[in-house]
């Protein structure tokens, strides 16, 4: 059977292993410890660092094809490990646009992908002109960031002054009042097959994806559409094998472009209850060019809610997954096997509706559960 090598430990590696048994294939995983998410679950697991060329050389050579739970391998190393023979998945061709955002977003622009204004700015007088006079303005770093970090709101040129201080390459966006956060998911095999995912809302608090909604409430039909034909388009042009997440503003000027992931992302965590192939299937799929699964919902014309478990202030959840099993047997949790700290990502609940239910009664229900398993009372943040 065919060998799959993710690079990460993480919880998209960890959710990965368990669609890879369904399939048939073998799956390992380079993580950093014993203890990572995936390295609890997985029984072929490297010990070893995903900046370090020769383990990675070490680990592709257990492997037929590799491919990654996050974005920070470097350039340098996925290109030797190409030029050495390896199936990189997607190559390194691709993840540069995931890996430095002032090159996605001049690529995007040439292809004629509509994004935010943008600009690279180093000095606090650049980000005053950068604005034309409208404060407030984004600014992010370059490489690296997720969840929120590496993005500041900034309303005046000191608050630009004192980011720019961290000594990292910034860019500059112009400020998008954005009606909702979308998010597109498509997949693309190493042959060229596409498959496209329901459109979902996001919902940001502080940075970080609290809720999704699929598919997205009251989205047009063909707004619908041109956003799961936008990321086809995206995956194509930048050669992508595997997912591509997209994420949207909708606003009044239509869709603009926010961040690219090409792995398995947070937006589509829902798909694992909610859809015929779960995006971690569908992942594994496209990799090893096998015929892509049906991306659409479990249960047509029904919402699915997905809402991010993040840890409060008693590591001691089991008590409370109890009674949230009991309270409402149709919640589906899914554990990181993470230590429990405060904010952090630990798991999330899932809730698939039927036609006819409202979307605020199941997102109702995935707070209530979420909010339980977070501080043990229901009416929680």
């Amino acid at each position: 059977m065919p060998v799959v090598g993710m690079v990460g430990g993480g919880q998209l590696a960890r959710m990965t292993a368990a669609a890879a048994i369904g399939l048939g294939a073998m799956f390992r995983v380079l993580a950093t410890s014993e203890s990572e998410s995936a390295a609890l679950v997985t029984h072929d697991v490297t010990v070893g660092s995903h900046l370090s060329l020769a383990d990675l050389s070490k680990f592709a050579a257990q492997c037929d094809v590799i491919t990654f739970d996050h974005e920070h391998v470097p350039t340098a190393h996925l290109e030797d490990l190409a030029a050495a023979g390896t199936l990189v998945r997607p190559g390194p061709a691709a993840l540069r646009y995931t890996q430095d955002k002032l090159a996605m977003r001049g690529r995007l622009a040439e292809l004629g992908v509509p994004v935010p204004r943008y600009a690279p700015v180093s000095s606090a007088a650049e980000v005053t002109e950068f604005t034309q006079g409208k404060w407030p303005v984004v600014l992010k770093a370059i490489s690296g960031g997720y969840d929120g970090k590496g993005v500041w709101v900034v309303r005046s040129a000191a608050e630009a002054a004192e980011v720019l201080s961290h000594g990292v390459a910034i860019m500059a966006e112009e400020f998008v009042p954005f009606r909702r956060e979308l998010a597109a998911q498509v997949a693309r095999s190493a042959s060229g097959q596409g498959a496209a995912n329901p459109v979902v809302e996001t919902v940001q608090v502080e940075g970080i994806c609290r809720e999704v909604i699929a598919p997205a409430p009251g989205l047009p039909t063909d707004l619908a559409i041109e956003a799961q034909e936008l990321a086809l388009r995206i995956a194509s042009s930048l050669g992508v094998t595997g997912l591509l997440a997209v994420e949207l503003f909708e606003t009044s000027r239509g869709l603009l472009v926010n961040e690219l992931a090409m792995r398995p992302h947070n937006s589509g965590h829902w798909t694992i209850d909610g859809a015929l192939t779960s995006q971690f299937e569908q992942h594994l799929r496209a990799v090893l060019d096998l015929p892509l699964g049906a991306p659409a919902a479990l249960v047509p014309g029904g919402y699915t809610v997905m809402a991010n478990l993040l840890g409060g202030t008693d590591p001691d959840v089991y008590d409370r997954y109890i009674h949230v099993m009991a309270a409402d047997p149709g919640v589906k949790v899914h554990f990181y096997g993470k230590e429990v700290r405060p904010g952090r990502k630990i798991g999330h609940v899932t809730v698939v509706g039927r036609p006819g239910d409202s979307v605020d009664s199941l997102r109702d229900r995935a707070r209530r559960a979420a909010s339980y398993l977070r501080w043990g009372t229901e009416d929680g943040d």
